[in-house]
């Protein structure tokens, strides 16, 4: 497995990592058995790089990386994330980063996870109403107490995760990133190589639909978080299957899977890049983890750059509402 060193550590972490959320919530029925096997498999691959959040199925997520992780917690570097809030009915109560907030949720993870420090601890969105120094001050202390090893921010604008890093070292930032959202490549990226700050790339399979799976909309489960997005929806599905058949025109020609094509692009893009696709199923992840022996020439990539340009994607990638927490 390919190392990348983890920014202002000295850790290394997987060239790709596993995020875990949709082992707990939002794209269908949970499977516990096959999530915690798919968790086993990817250490066995020599993923050491895995991502869950304390908003993940309310805790759930955490509860089931910990159970997975008895006996394995010194293979991986484990990365969680706090700062949305949900109410006992799952309903998104806004964004905390309150110094007194960080600490309560920082303690309620550690417990779930049954570990005592947290590798990388991210702020999940950006609170407005809390200067970002005191929530990364407040993380920092964390950190002089040996709760946390290092830290993250999530979605951050580029002034903010300045500002952020001039209280404390952020070893990494967490955004959107793939073939169908390439934003991060005008302002973010730029900032995080000159800051020496690791860039996880989130949803690098633009949440499934790079893969090519989903034709129809009906594709998607009835319970799955997916049609609600604007993305999946209406017109906006078909232009994006337009996008995909680009993608797997110019996979087919590589000899490789859309997904495998979409995930060699991220990697491609920056030295200081790492891709945490999601999945809960033993072989999707081994698909994921070929991506890393696709290489992709100048050529290659000039043809995706032309299939799938900046802003190509149809639709926002999340309702009006969460768009308000991006970037921020």
């Amino acid at each position: 497995m390919q190392l990348k060193k983890l920014g202002h550590s000295p850790l290394n972490v997987s060239a790709i990592g596993l995020g875990c959320m949709g082992m707990s919530e939002f794209y269908g029925p949970q499977q516990e058995e096959e999530s915690i096997s798919t968790i086993h498999r990817a250490i066995d691959l020599g993923i050491n790089f895995l991502d869950t959040a304390d908003v993940y199925g309310r805790g759930d997520n955490e509860e089931l990386v910990g159970l997975a992780l008895r006996g394995r917690r010194d293979q991986v570097v484990l990365a969680t994330k706090f700062g949305n809030m949900r109410d006992e009915e799952g309903r998104f109560t806004g964004i905390n980063g309150r110094p007194e907030y960080v600490r309560q949720a920082c303690e309620m993870s550690l417990r779930r996870l049954q570990i005592d420090t947290i590798d990388l601890y991210y702020q999940h969105r950006v609170d407005r109403t809390v200067p970002i120094e005191e929530t990364v001050g407040a993380m920092s202390r964390l950190v002089e107490e040996g709760k946390v090893r290092y830290l993250g921010l999530s979605e951050a604008a580029p002034a903010t995760l300045r500002r952020g890093h001039s209280t404390h070292p952020i070893s990494a930032l967490q955004t959107e990133y793939s073939l169908w959202s390439r934003d991060p490549e005008e302002q973010i990226l730029p900032v995080c190589k000159e800051l020496g700050i690791t860039f996880v790339a989130y949803s690098p399979l633009g949440r499934g639909f790079l893969t090519g799976r989903f034709k129809r909309f009906e594709d998607l489960g009835p319970d799955d978080w997916r049609r609600h997005s604007p993305r999946f929806q209406g017109e906006n599905f078909e232009r994006n299957l337009e996008l995909v058949r680009r993608v797997e025109q110019i996979a087919a020609k590589k000899g490789a899977k859309p997904s495998q094509l979409a995930l060699a692009w991220v990697m491609a893009k920056s030295e200081g890049v790492v891709p945490i696709p999601g999945t809960a199923n033993r072989a999707h992840l081994e698909e994921n983890v070929e991506a890393l022996e696709l290489e992709l020439t100048p050529k290659d990539l000039a043809q995706l750059d032309e299939a799938a340009p900046i802003g190509a994607a149809a639709g926002d990638r999340y309702v009006e509402a969460g768009m308000k927490f991006v970037n921020g």
